[in-house]
């Protein structure tokens, strides 16, 4: 029997972590176990098998004042990374989003003798349409997570493939909003809007005095009204000291399965912009979007994103499916409003309702799962290489 085939992966960030996971038992199992990893990763790649080179951690810093003092460990961990390739010959390297490391490692690996395979497009729609070019130049295949992003890369002569969105199996669907509401006292007539604030700090403290305000508006007219606050450990410190100022303290909650049980108990969203509103789409829950950041930055940003839309879900369908109110429009009384017709409007909430399975199964619901998409790419990818070059 040959040797089996060895494919080296590269995660930066706990999300890579997830999907690389997913990836290696897909590849296990479409292979009858006939494969072997190597590289970096976190703990859902390393209970699959992988013996990562170092911590993943090392990697999962951002922003300019985190990264400036641990750029003597990133470089020394981009050196090690690349080495380690290269000795390992792999039958493949996939790089899983974390572009700012991956693309560093992918140019030093160009023309050793295996196919480079990016997991996560970056959002070249998005801004800085030159990336798809620069990185056809060293990259093999990239693997894309929404329907629309191959075009982009595959105009400039480099593979790509739809693999589809992991929030589809990330069984925020599957949440118990009755044993939520009976476990916090909540009885099954009474209005439950659920907040989320954000996962970064930069998020959280710009929307929480606005949702704040929101909150104290909506129980003006409905003053029977219930709110749950769902955050990430990371912020929900941050978050619970600043719901003190609210008008009604707030349930808050960080467990992931505690937050889709609230998704599926609540009658409404005020979410923050993100993947979230996927989420609050697979559990029904039809949302608000928010998000408000410095002027400055939102100057800048407005001159080189060039999209209409900043929820995925219209991305996805091209049209206003969901209620967006960003910067000097992320105001409480306009929140509030927009809130409002979702809990009072039967036909507003079935509509977005409906748009949200629409965008959802473009994104593979329904499909195969994610990571058996992207371990066929993966397999088909070696195949053709070894083809192409004599093996």
């Amino acid at each position: 029997m040959t040797a089996a085939p060895l494919v080296f992966l590269i995660a930066g960030e706990p999300s890579g972590d997830v999907l690389g996971g997913r990836l290696m038992a897909a590849l296990d199992r479409l292979t009858g176990g006939h494969i072997r990893f190597a590289g970096v990763g976190g703990p859902e790649m390393e209970a699959l098998g992988l013996s990562s080179l170092f911590p993943m951690g090392d990697l999962s810093v951002m922003g300019v004042a985190e990264v400036v003092p641990r750029l003597p460990r990133i470089l020394r961990r981009l050196r090690q990374t690349v080495a380690a390739a290269k000795l390992s010959r792999p039958a493949a390297v996939v790089t899983i989003d974390s572009p700012d490391f991956s693309f560093r490692v992918a140019r030093r690996l160009k023309g050793r003798g295996f196919p480079l395979i990016h997991y996560v497009a970056p959002t070249v729609w998005a801004w800085r349409p030159g990336r798809a070019r620069a990185i056809a130049a060293f990259l093999d295949h990239v693997m894309a997570l929404l329907p629309f992003e191959p075009p982009y890369f595959q105009a400039e002569g480099l593979a790509s493939t739809f693999v589809g969105h992991p929030v589809v199996e990330s069984g925020a669907g599957d949440g118990n909003g009755a044993a939520f509401r009976r476990r916090h006292g909540i009885d099954p007539g009474v209005p439950l809007v659920c907040f989320l604030p954000g996962s970064r700090k930069s998020e959280v403290g710009p929307l929480m005095p606005i949702f704040g305000e929101t909150l104290a508006r909506l129980r003006r007219g409905q003053p029977d009204l219930r709110c749950v606050v769902a955050t990430v450990a990371t912020v929900a410190d941050g978050v619970t000291a600043a719901t003190r100022n609210w008008p009604t303290p707030p349930l808050v909650v960080s467990d992931t399965a505690e937050k889709y049980d609230a998704f599926a108990a609540a009658d409404a969203a005020l979410a923050a912009s993100g993947t979230v509103a996927l989420e609050l789409a697979m559990a029904n829950t039809p949302a608000v979007i928010a998000y408000k950041i410095n002027p400055l930055t939102a100057f800048v940003v407005r001159r080189l994103v060039k999209v209409r839309y900043v929820n995925l879900i219209n991305i996805v369908l091209d049209r206003p499916a969901v209620p967006e109110f960003l910067q000097n429009d992320c105001r409480p009384e306009r929140l509030a409003a927009a809130i409002d017709d979702l809990l009072g409007d039967g036909e507003a909430r079935d509509r977005q309702i409906v748009a949200g399975r629409d965008a959802l199964r473009r994104l593979g619901l329904g499909g195969p799962p994610t990571g058996e998409r992207a371990a066929r790419v993966v397999l088909d990818v070696i195949k053709r290489y070894s083809e192409s070059n004599g093996g």
